[in-house]
């Protein structure tokens, strides 16, 4: 009775029994597991019960092995015109997907079947853009996209502003390697220059200066050297001399620190003079100016000289002091060489103050400025960047930022990131460099790569996000997103610049989409198809009949393997529940 009076107190309903509650445990645990799978598993988990769930209940209704059964004998019944018809259909259709596929590449620079994919059906199983999202900031950047648009020279060759050392480099190189690292119409190029900065008309009054008018001249280097002592020996304080010795007789970054301090010293005497007299006559002012370039280079060079000997803060200090001195000689890009040492010194503070100045759209943009700018912003949030995280939470402003000034450098020069990621070998840069193309990209990594090695992260960053570049820049790749449209003559003119042996880099092209090639391919063998239906009939018939046949055998095999392991009915299953 106790135990009777304690079954009644319960709650009225019968306990479950064992096979029930096995049943009702596995539930819950498949549910579980279910809830802890990624999205897109749930998704297919999803789809695979709903197919399940149709197969066994609708099983008997649908036929479906009778219904395979009539497919064959259709089949059989078919006619070689049928098989024709069908691979002319395919065919004609598969075309137009590809004329249009193709059309809407040409236009918008994406596959159409790829953008819907991803724009709809990628949501529907909770999937995520690996890639950052596309910048939302560069719109604002209109006027200086409209005053970039300028009349500008399309394939201006400038001056290095880290141009090597013809004697202690250059030389050197082709000492070890046998390889002639300049190329003639570099060395051309530099001989002009030197024409340009270091002569006037009245080097006729001076002996020593008519000398050197002829040693920058002279192809033959050795022919140069004997012409600059012959100057030295006219005149003991020829700056211009002491400048050819240095470039080119030492072979020590020491030696020609030496004669660049001789020079100096010669150099300054002559300014001063020039400065008391230049009022007096045109030639006067062009003689000053000449002396001018020829103490502007000579103190850069002298700076040169001491970041690569290890004294790096004096180089910065003299550098500074040189643009203090002449601040209108801002195209000689001294800038350039004040950012290379601050990066070296890890001052980044300093080389956002000198990027604050010199990033400006009235001056001719470059690869140090665009690059630096996109290395300091990629410096903030490197360490911690991670492509998988950032796909999930998305970016933040820091990264939004750091990832729109890597997209801007790139626009500018496209060929810097395959060797900063060391996708392509270096080689020496050359004298002269053609900005936004491979010889600038060269003379840029060959300097800045040690300092984008230095901050961590800083190299997985762009090589996670610099291809994203390609993808926003309006097609066709003719036209600019951020500044004027990029040279089409840059190939031909880096060919002249770099060494034979260097495989010149080309603005990269924009890849066909997958699914431009998928279609071409099937419109191309359906058309083959159709062409052999045509004159083989019968025999493509029995291939026909062959491959349709053992796909039905394989789809038939899978349903009678599908029977054993699936329930004949949920609802014998849901009984003792």
């Amino acid at each position: 009775m106790a135990d009777g009076g304690g079954g009644g107190s319960g709650s009225g309903r019968a306990a479950p029994g064992p096979g029930a509650a096995a049943a009702l445990r596995r539930w819950e645990q498949l549910r579980r597991r279910a809830a802890a799978a990624a999205p897109w598993a749930r998704g297919l988990l999803a789809a695979a019960a709903g197919l399940g769930f149709f197969y066994v209940v609708l099983r008997v209704p649908l036929r479906l092995r009778d219904g395979l059964a009539a497919v064959t004998v259709f089949l059989s019944t078919l006619t070689p015109k049928f098989y024709f018809a069908l691979t002319v259909t395919s065919s004609f259709i598969s075309g137009l997907i590809f004329v249009f596929e193709w059309w809407h590449f040409r236009k918008y620079g994406t596959s159409f079947i790829e953008q819907v994919s991803v724009s709809h059906l990628r949501p529907l199983i909770g999937g995520a853009e690996n890639s950052p999202p596309a910048p939302v900031a560069f719109s604002a950047n209109s006027g200086e996209n409209e005053t970039n648009r300028q009349n500008m020279p399309e394939c201006k060759v400038w001056r290095n502003p880290l141009n090597l050392f013809r004697g202690a480099e250059y030389s050197r190189y082709m000492w070890v390697t046998g390889k002639e690292p300049l190329t003639y119409y570099d060395m051309n190029l530099s001989a002009q220059d030197h024409q340009n900065f270091f002569t006037c008309d009245t080097d006729a009054l001076r002996p020593s200066d008519t000398v050197m008018q002829k040693a920058w001249r002279e192809r033959n280097p050795q022919a140069r050297i004997k012409a600059a002592y012959q100057a030295l020996e006219l005149n003991n304080d020829c700056a211009t001399a002491y400048v050819l010795l240095a470039e080119e007789e030492a072979t020590t970054i020491v030696d020609a620190e030496k004669y660049f301090k001789q020079a100096l010293k010669a150099g300054e005497t002559i300014y001063r003079r020039s400065q008391n007299c230049h009022s007096q006559s045109p030639q006067h002012e062009a003689q000053l100016r000449r002396d001018t370039n020829v103490l502007v280079y000579v103190k850069r060079r002298l700076a040169m000289c001491a970041r690569k000997l290890g004294r790096i803060r004096e180089a910065v200090k003299m550098m500074r002091d040189l643009m203090k001195e002449f601040p209108l000689l801002s195209m000689l890009n001294i800038h350039e060489n004040l950012l290379e040492a601050l990066l070296e010194l890890q001052a980044y503070a300093d080389v956002q103050a000198v990027l604050a100045k010199y990033d400006d759209i009235s001056l001719p943009k470059s690869a140090a400025i665009c690059y630096t700018a996109a290395l300091l912003k990629a410096r903030a949030v490197s360490e911690r960047f991670s492509p998988e995280t950032a796909s999930k939470r998305g970016l933040s402003t820091a990264e939004i930022n750091a990832v729109e000034a890597i997209h801007r450098a790139v626009e500018f020069n496209p060929h810097v990131p395959k060797y900063l990621l060391e996708m392509k070998s270096l080689v020496l840069p050359p004298e002269h460099i053609l900005k936004r193309g491979d010889s600038e990209a060269v003379a840029y990594a060959f300097f800045h790569l040690q300092h984008w090695k230095r901050i961590e992260g800083a190299l997985n960053l762009l090589h996670c996000t610099w291809e994203g570049t390609f993808r926003m820049i309006p097609y066709p790749l003719e036209k600019g997103h951020l500044f004027y449209p990029y040279p089409s003559c840059t190939e031909t003119a880096d060919r002249e610049l770099l060494p034979t042996f260097h495989e010149v880099s080309v603005y990269p092209q924009k890849e066909l989409p997958f699914f431009i090639h998928f279609t071409a391919g099937l419109c191309s063998f359906s058309a083959m198809l159709a062409l052999l239906t045509h004159q083989f009939p019968e025999l493509m018939v029995i291939f026909a009949k062959a491959f349709f046949g053992t796909l039905l055998s394989l789809f038939s095999f899978i349903m009678e393997n599908t029977e054993v392991f699936m329930l004949s009915s949920p609802w014998r299953q849901l009984t003792p529940i």
